[in-house]
């Protein structure tokens, strides 16, 4: 009986995560009110979400708003990007629609649906990128890019659940439709972003520079965040290794824990801004 009631058993666990869902889920709408601030909010909530995967989450609302702090200016930006590149996309389908016929048509009905296609892939991770890795705005663009295509079948899952509310939209039966619009209301973002956190974890981990040797004391206490750049810097990777700035990809190459970066050494990579602190609560 005891073990029925003991609050680390799986149904307390489960029941526990759930409410955090629901509070993370409530705080995530109520910041998504500016539109301006879309971008910051749905950083922050991969922000959790991914530590939720972990199992590292503390204080939901207060490590929410850290990282939507920390991620204000980027996150607007990359919101504002985005919400431009859609509308154009949209535009241009009208006019396309309206106006061209015949085999000219075909080909901007082809150029556009490739289009929706990479926003589509930018989209499912540019929010976590930001949420993960200090960076540039064009460098986590790019690198959005090149992960879709690198992990091509977790991106078309990705963004199969991110349409999950595209779907329940198009429900025929009212009541259904009615009923599961409420309970995405509660906590249908959150629990969607924690779908694909699962996936987003193994995808990201693998670009995490490792640990710090234990003989050398790390930079800063509290961890810092990585510095990503786009793939591609093999030639100063040792180099930046041996002054610990930077992790050395061939090595981590040949040892299975990062991609091959030797293979990409044509991509344009740049990395100038400094390394701030890690999105960890205080």
């Amino acid at each position: 009986m005891g073990s029925i009631f003991n609050m680390d058993n799986r149904f307390f666990r489960f029941m526990g995560k759930l409410a955090d869902l629901m509070i993370l889920n409530l705080v995530f709408i109520a910041c998504c009110i500016p539109i301006v601030t879309i971008g910051p909010a749905i950083t922050a909530l991969y922000y959790m979400t991914l530590k939720m995967v972990r199992n590292e989450e503390s204080y939901i609302v207060k490590g929410f708003f850290h990282s939507f702090k920390q991620n204000l200016k980027q996150g607007i930006v990359i919101n504002l990007i985005l919400l431009a590149a859609g509308i154009l996309i949209y535009v241009d389908m009208t006019v396309v629609t309206q106006n061209f016929t015949g085999i000219l048509g075909k080909v901007m009905y082809v150029i556009i649906w490739m289009a929706i296609v990479v926003y589509a892939m930018v989209f499912v991770y540019i929010y976590p990128l930001l949420s993960r890795f200090f960076n540039t705005i064009k460098n986590t663009f790019t690198n959005a890019v090149l992960i879709a295509i690198r992990h091509l079948p977790y991106t078309l899952l990705l963004v199969v659940l991110t349409l999950i509310p595209v779907f329940i939209v198009f429900i025929p039966d009212a009541r259904i439709s009615s009923l599961l619009m409420i309970l995405f209301i509660l906590m249908g973002f959150s629990v969607v972003a924690y779908c694909k956190s699962v996936f987003l974890a193994r995808i990201l981990d693998q670009y995490m520079p490792p640990e710090a040797p234990e003989e050398q004391e790390p930079a800063d206490s509290f961890g810092e965040t990585p510095s990503w750049s786009s793939w591609g810097e093999t030639s100063d990777a040792s180099a930046e290794a041996s002054s610990g700035s930077t992790p050395d990809t061939s090595a981590e190459a040949s040892s299975g824990s990062t991609p091959d970066a030797t293979s990409e050494a044509s991509l344009p990579l740049s990395n100038d801004a400094p390394e701030q602190p890690e999105q960890t609560e205080e």
